[in-house]
């Protein structure tokens, strides 16, 4: 599994790093930082006066930004695999982006920025758009991944299971987990007239199906080595997902983004949006 780790600096940045040691040994790392150092916004100094302030801040930028590459190596875990210092110039999102697809990553790992005062937790623009445009899984830590054990899966179909399956084939963690499996349905009424018997019926008979279909994901994940637990419940999506993370603890969850055509290539779901800045955990977006 190829992992490009971008880093800023940031305590979020250096979340990542640590998080790194949950992770297997990458067959390549790339450690990447992005210079974006400002345009001087002095409309009275003459051209050559500004051009050359913003060359001399470029040059100061990037030999911080070597120093932080060679800081971040040496607190590397041990089993990080082979590692490639990166240093960019521009956008932060595009460059991280552009490396991913010219590397051919697996997995982006990176701290969020932006916390607001809120309690719901808000993702730096950066975050955002490598989130919407990466073609890879994304890690986006919004704080400490203390343990990496317990893993929760909601599914919301067939799409999203073979993609979490296909991710999970990569073995992309260093110890064993445990995947716990969850999916959710809507509590909904048919558009006919029925009574409550007929309708638990209809409810119980679409519990079922679910039933077999993510039993049916967790005998694949099984075949991978994988140990599982699956559950198939009654309720709002969104709280239930919640819901159980609390209950069942989990160090991750997993959530499937929805590929799209247009500019944007990739967007998340709804549920897996709101998960994404709810959860009382880490959260990985695999594609």
């Amino acid at each position: 599994m190829k992992t490009l780790l971008a880093v800023d600096g940031s305590d979020h940045s250096y979340e990542g790093v640590r998080a790194l040691k949950y992770l297997r040994r990458a067959d390549d790392l790339t450690l990447l930082h992005v210079v974006d150092a400002p345009k001087p916004a002095y409309p009275m100094m003459m051209p050559e006066v500004a051009q050359e302030l913003y060359a001399q801040l470029e040059r100061s930028m990037k030999e911080d930004g070597e120093q932080l590459l060679t800081r971040v190596q040496s607190l590397l875990p041990l089993h990080s695999g082979p590692v490639t210092k990166l240093l960019e110039v521009g956008s932060p999102a595009e460059q991280i982006v552009a490396a991913a697809e010219s590397r051919h990553v697996d997995l982006i790992v990176m701290g969020a920025r932006g916390l607001g005062p809120v309690k719901e937790r808000l993702f730096g623009s950066v975050s955002h758009r490598v989130l919407s445009m990466a073609p890879c899984a994304k890690l986006i830590l919004q704080g400490s991944l203390r343990s990496l054990k317990e893993v929760l899966l909601p599914l919301q179909g067939t799409s999203d299971a073979e993609a979490a399956v296909r991710f999970l084939a990569k073995q992309p963690f260093h110890e064993p987990v445990n995947v716990n499996l969850l999916t959710v349905l809507p509590p909904t009424r048919p558009p006919w007239p029925v009574d409550n018997r007929a309708a638990e019926q209809l409810e119980a008979q679409a519990l079922g199906h679910a039933r077999d279909f993510v039993e049916e994901v967790a005998a694949k994940l099984r075949a991978l080595g994988y140990t599982t637990r699956a559950t198939s419940l009654l309720g709002v999506p969104l709280t239930m997902i919640l819901h159980e993370a609390e209950r069942l603890r989990v160090d991750l969850i997993l959530v499937g983004s929805r590929a799209r055509q247009g500019i944007t290539r990739f967007v998340l779901g709804s549920v897996s949006h709101a998960v994404l800045h709810r959860a009382p955990c880490q959260v990985l977006v695999f594609e």
